[in-house]
């Protein structure tokens, strides 16, 4: 068995890290060398990857996480090579599942995709919670390949998709309350509380959330899961209407620091984007037209960008090319920029505006609502 640990992290001292131990017994067939098994997962950021050889079908992954883990076994049935053409590759054999301080038997007859999963609760609970959707998602399976049929022409046309989009809508009909009531009747399961995190949406109200989430046992609330819902919860408090703005600071192009609280004074939006984020980029000639109707009327923006580490030439780019003229700033973190993580932001587009005393005044504004806020702000004001 070879494990290879991609991060320094590996580095650290295990005692600085709640392990835990898990153990998955492999079964499938009766296949031999070279079928070998894969195993992939996360432990925080660190991602790892694990192989063991199939004998008589059988093979064995030992490790240990911090927290519960999703993640994927592959069984590669020979040792020809990937096809460089993806059309003419064989589809891989692959079952996903979660890992937990657990032995986990994973058992098929020819196919790891076919698996049985046993012995573990939290993948109990998955398959009980795959089972209630297994109709619903056939279904929506079977329309996303007809949709997948209708040409280029056809998908923009919007008399012709009305009535798929009539039956794909009935289809998914019940997803939301089946999910709802899912969660209600899962207060002690791990699934329950990963399903609840789906379902709470990303632009949270912290007074909804809060305590349907401690709802949720002590131990769920401690999971990765649960301490990523706690600190949406709380960056979703600092960006609550009224709340006074808490300070941050990010760097410039020419790596300047900027403290947010530099712009006090003003009414200013603080805009989180990507330069790959497909919405942030549709939404700047909103944000760009805003900016030049309000520009001389005590207003700024300042544009924090989810970059990833060792694109900045892409940020730049994205900066020039949608005529970003306000500042901008990054510490090119992605989802890790610590400005986005102490909003508690979740998704991007996210912004919000706060007034020139630091108050937070507003928030989520697209297209037009940006354009209808400001001018209730800032209409008769100017410079």
């Amino acid at each position: 068995m070879k494990k290879l640990l991609l991060s320094a992290i590996c580095l650290l001292p295990i005692g600085l890290m709640a392990q835990e131990a898990f153990t998955i017994k492999g079964k499938v067939g009766n296949l031999n060398a070279p079928a070998k098994a894969y195993l992939t997962y996360s432990v925080g950021k660190t991602k790892v990857s694990d192989s063991a050889t199939v004998t008589k079908g059988a093979f064995e992954f030992k490790g240990n996480i911090e927290s519960p883990t999703m993640a994927s076994i592959r069984i590669k049935h020979d040792a020809s090579p990937v096809n460089p053409d993806p059309k003419k590759r064989v589809p891989l054999d692959v079952v996903q599942l979660y890992l937990e301080k657990a032995t986990i038997n994973v058992t098929a007859k020819d196919s790891v995709k076919n698996a049985k999963i046993t012995g573990s609760k939290i993948n109990d609970d998955n398959a009980r919670y795959k089972a209630l959707f297994a109709k619903m998602n056939a279904d929506v399976e079977t329309l996303m390949k007809e949709y997948n049929g209708y040409s280029n022409e056809q998908r923009k046309d919007t008399t012709f998709m009305k009535p798929f989009m009539t039956r794909y809508n009935a289809a998914n009909k019940e997803r939301g309350p089946m999910n709802k009531k899912f969660v209600e009747e899962n207060r002690n399961s791990y699934i329950g509380l990963v399903t609840y995190r789906s379902i709470m949406g990303y632009d949270i109200d912290p007074t909804v959330v809060e305590p349907e989430y401690h709802k949720f046992s002590a131990a769920l609330r401690a999971t990765q899961v649960g301490k990523d819902i706690q600190t949406a919860i709380d960056g979703a408090k600092k960006t609550q209407i009224g709340t006074m703005f808490t300070d941050f600071t990010q760097y410039d192009p020419e790596g300047k620091a900027v403290n947010l609280s530099s712009l006090k004074g003003k009414y200013v939006l603080v805009d989180f984007w990507a330069s790959w984020c497909g919405p942030c980029r549709q939404e700047n000639p909103h944000v760009l037209a805003a900016y030049s109707k309000y520009k001389n009327r005590n207003f700024e923006i300042l544009g924090v960008s989810l970059d990833e580490p060792n694109k900045k030439a892409e940020w730049l780019k994205a900066v020039k090319d949608d005529g970003l003229t306000w500042p901008q700033v990054s510490d090119l973190k992605e989802g890790g920029n610590t400005a986005a993580k102490l909003y508690g932001v979740q998704a991007i587009p996210f912004n919000f505006i706060m007034d020139p005393s630091g108050k937070i005044v507003a928030k989520n504004l697209r297209g037009d609502k940006l354009e209808e806020k400001l001018e209730e702000l800032l209409g008769g004001k100017t410079k």
